[in-house]
């Protein structure tokens, strides 16, 4: 008669109180460690900022390229307030919401053909992963003739940009699916319908996120870096506009609003990829 190893429950049988108290104490360690290390990077920024600072009261930065953090601080009310930067976000946001949703409907139904279909794969899975260095908001030139100095353009460039991402992940997810999973499928007689469903999707779903997060980050970088090269659009036009005003601080203030509204993006996705991973 085997017995199972000492310290490891048999299987079926209720956690006992210490157990339950290590699981519990291992995500209270879990959950600080992620606490402190945001508190240090908070630190970190302060820190950096401060030196920054520091370096330009004494001349080593020249204050007429780099304003005085404290004065993009002060900046940043104004163009709340005057430069009406949350309407602009909510362009911003729009477009890349509809950016998001192309990804979604083309970018994973076209993993799922590569798939699918392996002479497909192996007729243009490098030409896709090409596809995903290639610096797509140089184009830009070309999506104007196409679809005109509008919203269109800019919505379509996002997408171009992080389409690549979406389909490699998802065949990633799809061919990385244990085999025996789905010899398990194929023991029960599971139609072609229902093994993608109940096998393939779960299994391959905290992937796909992955891409459709990557794709998201490359579409929203070049939303608002093309919003900037045709003045159009939402906070890339800001930075434009105080840019040729020669309004340095409001220039840098609208910097850091995208770059905090991307941190805050990605932390978000973060935590739902974390959530579709409850095992990591």
């Amino acid at each position: 008669m085997s017995y199972p190893p000492p310290g490891r429950p048999k299987a079926g049988a209720p956690l006992g109180g210490g157990r339950r108290r290590r699981l519990r104490g291992s995500y209270k360690a879990r959950a600080t460690s992620r606490s402190g290390a945001r508190v240090v990077g908070a630190l970190t920024v302060l820190a950096a900022i401060g030196i920054v600072e520091l370096l330009i009261r004494i001349g080593v930065i020249n204050r007429f390229i780099v304003p005085l953090p404290s004065q993009i601080a002060a900046a940043l009310p104004r163009i709340i307030v005057e430069e009406h930067v949350l309407q602009r976000f909510g362009q911003t946001f729009l477009e890349v919401a509809w950016a998001s949703l192309l990804l979604v409907v083309i970018g994973i139904p076209l993993g799922m053909l590569l798939y699918r279909y392996r002479l497909v794969r192996l007729a243009t899975e490098s030409w896709v992963g090409a596809l995903a260095a290639a610096p797509i908001v140089l184009m830009y030139p070309l999506f104007l003739v196409i679809f005109g100095r509008s919203t269109t353009t800019i919505v379509m460039i996002g997408f171009a940009a992080g389409l690549a991402p979406v389909i490699l992940k998802t065949l990633e997810g799809l061919a990385g699916t244990r085999q025996v999973l789905l010899n398990v499928g194929r023991s029960f007689k599971l139609t072609t319908a229902q093994q993608f469903r109940m096998i393939l999707l779960p299994a391959a779903l905290p992937t796909m996120f992955v891409g459709v997060r990557l794709g998201l980050i490359f579409a929203m970088i070049n939303i608002v870096g093309v919003e900037f090269l045709i003045n159009f659009g939402g906070l890339g036009q800001l930075i434009n506009e105080l840019a040729e005003r020669y309004d340095m601080p409001g220039t840098y203030g609208a910097i850091c609003f995208v770059v905090v509204t991307s941190i805050v993006f990605f932390d978000v996705t973060e935590r739902v990829e974390r959530w579709m991973r409850p095992s990591t």
